[in-house]
């Protein structure tokens, strides 16, 4: 017999819509909130300190039992138990043990969490993050600030998107990663952090102090007076029902709606089961076939809301996983006309394991196909009118693709 492993887990597959739907926003949105609490990542963080053998040893069983293709990317799992048998000693070991057993599945997706990427995935689960509310990026080498979040420590400050960043705290950042130079800029709550900056050739100080900062997921807004737009920016967040309900609450007047899942590279699985079902009376939303090969279908829930407005989906190729769920419903229960380009292709479901001494593993442990039993992994999903930007559009900053679906959506109006 297996020992009992002792990692928790919480699941971003087997998700139904337990909480009826009510029939105002505002009542939906309270009822949702005590569901959404209580699958706060951040609980899940398993304290447990065990040896780098036993996490090992654990990590090993995990995937055996639990990994998408019974076969294991057709070979022995047994042998990685012998190839690392009494050679693991410290954490170090076992980090790379476990990571070369991953990356025999050839799965892109499944992949170990060190304690920092851990609770950095789970901060973003919980649609929040620690300190001063910039986004970075590495251009030739160098670290630019390419987002300042608005109303953020670092909006007040004066940080612009553009300035050069050239040390924090005294650490000089050339040369550095971009995770490095992250994990310097973040910390304790309230605590100031010292950035230098190169902005026109000028240095320039900052001295910033730390906050909570909290991530919308969701932006709505009016077009025009006939057309409501929602943009989704991913589906990671727990938030996410919530800020779509009261995006839908501020469109409500508008007589058709542009949802726009581009750049969306996914999240949740429950939370693009929620979105696909307030658009639709009936049918199937999803089929996730398991290890076992059974195929379960996520149906459309009864609900006393769902929105039956003219409706077009924009897509591109970053669209994947959660905004591929909600496009391909949508798409084949032909509630939903997709304009853009083919969507990334990833047509897998992981779940994310709590690992003891802090540490976490996303495991793929299923695979999901369309309404109508597409398989879009490493395909995509093709849109119903393929619009791509030229070089003119670019340099003119014109939406092409969003000026199409108002047009299109404009035709549905009746």
């Amino acid at each position: 017999m297996f020992k009992k492993l002792r990692f928790k887990q919480f699941t971003i597959l087997c998700f139904c819509l337990a909480v009826l739907f009510a029939v105002s926003f505002q009542n939906y949105k309270y009822a949702q909130i005590e569901r959404i609490n209580e699958i706060s990542s951040s609980s899940y963080i398993n304290d447990e300190k065990i040896s780098p053998k036993d996490l090992f040893l654990e990590s090993w069983l995990l995937i055996k039992q639990s990994y998408a293709e019974p076969d294991l990317n057709n070979q022995s799992w047994s042998r990685w138990k012998r190839r690392y048998a009494n050679k693991i000693e410290d954490n170090d070991d076992a980090y790379v043990a476990i990571n070369t057993m991953l990356s025999s599945l050839d799965d892109p997706y499944s992949r170990l969490l060190s304690k920092e990427e851990f609770l950095e995935q789970s901060n973003s689960i919980d649609s929040k993050m620690y300190g001063i509310g910039v986004n970075i990026a590495s251009v030739s080498g160098k670290i630019y600030i390419v987002n300042v979040i608005k109303g953020s420590p670092a909006d007040s400050s004066g940080l612009k998107q553009g300035d050069m960043l050239l040390s924090v705290d005294n650490h000089q950042i050339k040369g550095n990663s971009i995770f490095q130079v992250a994990q310097y800029i973040k910390g304790a709550i309230n605590e100031t952090v010292t950035l230098v900056i190169l902005r026109e050739g000028q240095k320039i100080t900052k001295k910033i102090k730390r906050a909570e900062i909290k991530v919308k997921t969701v932006e709505a807004k009016k077009l025009d007076k006939n057309t409501g737009y929602i943009h989704i920016i991913s589906f990671i967040g727990n938030e996410t029902p919530i800020e779509f309900i009261n995006a839908l609450d501020k469109i409500k007047d508008s007589k058709g709606l542009i949802l726009d899942l581009r750049g969306n590279t996914g999240g949740l699985f429950q939370n693009a089961v929620f979105v696909a079902n307030l658009f639709l009376k009936s049918g199937d939303i999803v089929n996730v076939i398991g290890r076992d090969g059974v195929s379960n279908s996520y149906r459309v829930q009864n609900a006393e809301f769902v929105y039956d407005k003219p409706l077009v989906v924009l897509v591109d190729g970053d669209s994947a996983s959660a905004s591929e769920i909600v496009s391909g419903a949508l798409k084949d229960n032909n509630r939903a006309k997709i304009v853009g380009t083919r969507t990334f292709g990833k047509g897998v479901v992981q779940k994310i394991y709590a690992l003891p001494n802090q540490m976490g593993m996303n495991l793929t442990i299923a695979k999901y196909l369309t309404p109508n039993g597409y398989d879009i992994n490493e395909k995509g999903i093709e849109p119903d009118y393929e619009i791509t930007f030229t070089r003119d559009d670019v340099q003119k900053n014109f939406d092409r693709q969003l000026e199409f679906a108002k047009n299109l959506v404009a035709k549905q109006i009746k």
